[in-house]
């Protein structure tokens, strides 16, 4: 007879130095003191994640995979195989929500592929939490990831979302790495109609979360510079 196989369990991870307690639900700490095979992003911040978490098992007795933009694809299925032999996994973020923004995307589909059940839970996204705060439209929408690094490019990019946003009405998503924050910012100020609106949430869920949505021509006006904060940028008219 067939063993039962185990189950890949998404864990999120808090966006910052929150306390867990105050963003992730108590049953995701019953749900990781159960485990005792990760596949992580960082082995150390991960290890200080589960201690944080109430994790009290011998980590000399528990598995960790690494899978990071360094991992070759080719290494990520065998990351599953004790899901295969029946016993859980949990796949952890360094920061927010496994494989939304994330490279865990990969390992989901590697369980699926091979048969294992996939429950993703709860806990916090910058990008959903960004939008459910910006006012903007929350029934259609498109998250862009990164937009290009080099400024023309990046410059055209912006303006094909807006023209994409007028016609549409669509709220349109995308992050930047913190330290070209204010590229960003300057980007879409030099690109964008004074009535187009943008939404720029920094370091959500942290103590100086700020999230503020306002006119391009309010922006311009405003001087706004998040310094080298996560940020989470919103389009939309």
């Amino acid at each position: 007879m067939t063993s039962p196989k185990g189950t890949l369990y998404l864990i999120p991870g808090p966006l910052g130095d929150t306390p867990p307690e105050q963003v992730i639900p108590e049953y995701n700490f019953y749900i990781i003191r159960q485990l005792t095979v990760f596949v992580v992003e960082e082995l150390r911040t991960a290890r200080r994640f589960l201690r944080k978490c109430g994790f009290t098992a011998n980590f000399d007795e528990c598995t960790f995979y690494v899978l990071n933009e360094h991992t070759p694809l080719a290494d990520v299925p065998s990351f599953i195989n004790s899901a295969i032999s029946g016993t859980n996994i949990g796949l952890l973020s360094e920061a927010g929500c496994p494989a939304v923004a994330d490279p865990g995307s990969a390992l989901v589909r590697s369980a699926h592929e091979s048969g294992i059940r996939v429950i993703p839970l709860s806990g916090p996204s910058s990008i959903m939490m960004a939008l459910m705060a910006s006012g903007m439209n929350g029934q259609n929408f498109t998250f862009h990831g990164y937009l290009p690094v080099k400024e023309p490019e990046r410059i055209k990019k912006i303006k094909e979302i807006e023209r994409d946003l007028q016609r549409t009405g669509q709220t349109h998503i995308f992050i930047e790495a913190p330290y070209r924050n204010r590229q960003m910012i300057e980007s879409i100020l030099s690109s964008c109609m004074d009535n187009t609106l943008l939404c720029i949430a920094c370091n959500v869920t942290m103590p100086d979360e700020d999230i503020k949505t306002d006119s391009i021509s309010y922006w311009k006006k405003r001087n706004y510079n998040p310094g080298k904060r996560p940020a989470v940028f919103l389009l939309s008219r």
